[in-house]
């Protein structure tokens, strides 16, 4: 089935233009490319979406398949001990996108809700809410408003909750972000992937017709819920899961894998690979739970690692070296200044991230921070759940003396537990005060 999009007819016509002649359209564009070779390379972010850090062939899971990520991850920089800084969706692709905490994007949760409001009439309040979220966005530098004087188109797919997309940069996007049309968090860009890669494509050979350097935001529907994979994949998954709804989810991964697998192969057809760096993430975690078809709360929208933890990545044939590194912890906050220093792009002083490429700085950091916040957010103030410190071998959450008044700080060494089962903050106060001394001086900043 293909992807639909109000712009789909006019990039149609582009690519009919393109394969017009003897030639296939891929060796036109292979020989459009080689004449004028592209630099700076192309740059493409990879998000999955609800998805577990453990939940890849390549990080251990022995019946979920994953092989064109399992190959991916062989061909890069991948850093098996990456973080998002909160684990949902909204506020963690803001951070993405932007390189700094939701505490300074202000995209705290996934809904802004004022007091006097009621669940019967969410939609009509939802989008009058969220208005002043998006206006205080529209003001931030983003990604693709520091690439445009490198000259770069960029393109939005899949999930956007900031309205429409060009409120984030983008020069062309399938999100019309228009809650009256149901716009909330991708509209038509929640097809992608799910419903064929079409659009992506044009997209692409837009900018390959223009000669033009791109970034390509592919932030799929998957494998978030709804968990209806392709019976083929279900019916692989169904013997080897303990439950139905289980099977469903590991179906849904792989069916990610095969769409990320249609991504890299779309890119190779044009001959683009060599001069693109590819960059993955998860937005957050899930644990899927065994009788129905929702997750586990020590996963999405909680401080665990199973909510914030993730496979970061980089690749860029031929110029990074492919490692896999099992020991540094990376964030989400890196990727953007990684990119601005591929590109030799002058860091904004305001991004707290670092270049993963920089291993001075990587060795030298000490520690990345996690701010989890409610779901129906209004003010940082009202809204705050936990506080996180990770300093390897420690993590502390510190849990919101007010909304959280009955928990305990928690900390755990994630070296030697990794599920975070052993909390040890009774034994090692000193390392807790010390870790919320850092807390105390990064929610001044």
């Amino acid at each position: 089935m293909k992807t639909i999009n109000p712009l789909f007819l006019i990039f149609f016509m582009i690519g009919s233009l393109l394969s017009c002649g003897n030639k296939t359209k891929s060796e036109t564009i292979k020989n459009e490319v080689s004449d004028d070779v592209q630099t700076p390379p192309n740059i493409v972010f990879i998000l999955s979406d609800d998805q577990a850090w453990t939940d890849y062939g390549f990080m251990g899971h022995e019946q979920i398949e994953t092989p064109r990520l399992d190959k991916f991850a062989s061909e890069s920089l991948t850093f098996t001990r990456g973080y998002v800084p909160t684990s949902l969706c909204s506020p963690s692709l803001a951070t993405i996108i932007t390189g700094v905490y939701p505490k300074n994007h202000g995209v705290l949760g996934n809904d802004r809700v004022l007091p006097g409001n009621t669940r019967e009439n969410k939609k009509e309040w939802r989008a009058k809410n969220y208005e002043p979220v998006i206006e205080n966005f529209k003001g931030l530098n983003t990604l693709p408003d520091m690439l445009k004087a490198k000259g770069y188109l960029s393109f939005q797919t899949g999930k956007w909750w900031i309205g429409n997309h060009t409120n984030g940069g983008f020069d062309y996007g399938m999100t019309h972000g228009n809650p009256n049309r149901g716009g909330r968090h991708g509209d038509y860009g929640l097809e992608i992937g799910r419903k064929g890669m079409d659009t992506l494509n044009s997209y692409i050979d837009v900018a390959v017709k223009q000669k033009k350097p791109f970034f390509l935001w592919y932030a799929p529907f998957l494998p978030h819920a709804p968990h209806n994979p392709p019976q083929r994949l279900l019916d692989k998954y169904l013997p080897k899961a303990p439950t139905e709804h289980v099977a469903k989810y590991w179906a849904m991964c792989e069916w990610f894998d095969e769409t990320c697998g249609e991504l890299f192969d779309a890119i190779e057809e044009r001959g683009l690979t060599d001069n693109t760096v590819f960059v993955y993430v998860c937005d957050n975690g899930w644990l899927q739970n065994l009788n129905d078809s929702s997750y586990d709360k020590i996963s999405k929208r909680s401080p665990y690692d199973l909510g914030m933890r993730t496979p970061i990545m980089y690749k860029w044939a031929g110029q990074i070296k492919p490692k896999k590194d099992t020991t540094t912890v990376v964030s989400s906050i890196d990727m953007v200044p990684t990119v601005l220093d591929i590109l030799d792009i002058n860091k904004p002083k305001n991004l707290p991230g670092i270049s993963v490429l920089n291993e001075t700085e990587l060795n030298n950091r000490e520690v990345i921070f996690g701010e989890i916040y409610a779901h129906d957010f209004d003010t940082i103030e009202s809204s705050m759940f936990y506080n996180i410190a990770i300093a390897p071998p420690y993590k502390v959450i510190v849990p919101d003396a007010v909304r959280k008044a009955e928990e305990n700080i928690q900390l755990f060494n994630i070296n030697k537990d990794p599920f975070e089962k052993n909390n040890i903050a009774k034994d090692n106060p000193e390392i807790v005060e010390k870790l919320k001394q850092q807390i105390a001086s990064f929610r001044a900043e």
